[in-house]
């Protein structure tokens, strides 16, 4: 535990309880997996260190919370805040004391680069408290999305998406050996985990592309938490698609996807897609997210989200912090490009 910091009188408390903290982010309208403790496990797996810190007042009532990644680069850091900070009710109003306490007990040094990425979990107060704290914005065309309200019925999306879409999502709904699961057995998920990185290392050496996404380091994180939703595509016996959601109090996003060439040809993905749109209504979702676009780069995965909704949104910047405006400059003129 730290002091009161002085110049906001609030307290920096590192969490060492990892229940206690997802009871404490899920309680919390804007909580998401990037703010849970699995997410950072999983970081912790990729070489980073984890900071689960609260930040409470005078009274000892919770105010925010920031799941910090901390990596070093020769003489460096970089501090990186996904799906936060959150605030609490209390702490909407004190934004920018949560913030300067926080920057206060991460002590950046001259070369040091704090990044948030709020990823869809911003708030009112969260981002007025990095406005007055010097926190630098920086966006690409990259940081977009497509989105369905959910709130207008299945009905009504149905009747405005493209009519390639509709023929398409037809023609898989009238396949009889196509057949769509959801999965909440332990060793079922797991399964179709190891088939969708089976699959996604196929579509990566197809496709010629590559990320940092480390899908072993992910698989027993992703299969043993209800909020990663995981639906299993089969024709016959055989899978041909998985796609993996992930679910907060009002949005389910799109997060991974990975199917055979069989996809292609059975509409596999447009049964899969309404299928995340119906499970989304029944949880009471307000929003259905496509998990981002990027048409320059990825036109065929773009024209496929565009023919059920054109209802653009932005994913938000990042946020940039450093001692020294030069650190910041460089990194966000890097980000930028």
């Amino acid at each position: 535990m730290t002091g009161t910091n002085h110049e906001t009188g609030l307290r920096v408390v590192p969490v060492a309880d990892v229940p206690a903290w997802d009871e404490a982010v899920w309680a919390q309208g804007r909580g998401t997996i990037f703010s849970a403790s699995g997410w950072g496990t999983y970081k912790a797996r990729r070489g980073a260190a984890i900071a689960r810190l609260s930040v409470v007042d005078e009274a000892g009532d919770l105010l925010g919370l920031a799941q910090v990644q901390t990596r070093r680069r020769g003489p460096a850091r970089q501090l990186y805040v996904q799906g936060g900070p959150l605030l609490t009710d209390k702490g909407e109003r004190q934004g920018e004391a949560v913030t300067r306490a926080l920057l206060a007990h991460l002590a950046l040094r001259p070369l040091d680069l704090a990044v948030v990425d709020f990823a869809r979990a911003e708030s009112p107060g969260a981002v007025l408290g990095l406005l007055a704290t010097g926190f630098r914005p920086v966006t690409t065309a990259a940081r977009h999305t497509l989105e369905v309200d959910l709130t207008r019925g299945l009905d009504a999306i149905q009747a405005e998406m493209e009519p390639r879409w509709r023929k398409a999502l037809r023609k898989a709904e009238r396949n009889a050996g196509l057949t769509a699961r959801f999965l909440d057995d332990p060793a079922e998920r797991l399964a179709a985990f190891d088939a969708f990185a089976t699959m996604y290392d196929a579509l990566k050496t197809r496709k010629g592309f590559s990320n940092d996404f480390d899908a072993a380091a992910y698989r027993d994180l992703a299969a043993g938490d209800p909020r990663h939703v995981i639906l299993e595509i089969r024709e016959g016996d055989e899978p041909c698609l998985v796609r993996i959601a992930h679910l907060s109090r009002d949005r389910f996003t799109d997060f991974f996807t990975a199917s055979t060439e069989r996809a292609k040809a059975n509409a596999a993905a447009y049964l899969a897609v309404w299928s995340f749109l119906r499970r989304g209504a029944e949880a009471g979702c307000r929003v259905f997210d496509f998990g981002g676009i990027d048409p320059a780069n990825n036109r065929g995965v773009y024209d496929f989200k565009r023919g059920l909704t054109r209802a653009v949104a932005a994913s938000g910047p990042l946020w940039l912090y450093g001692r020294h405006r030069l650190v910041t400059a460089a990194a966000g003129a890097m980000l930028a490009r």
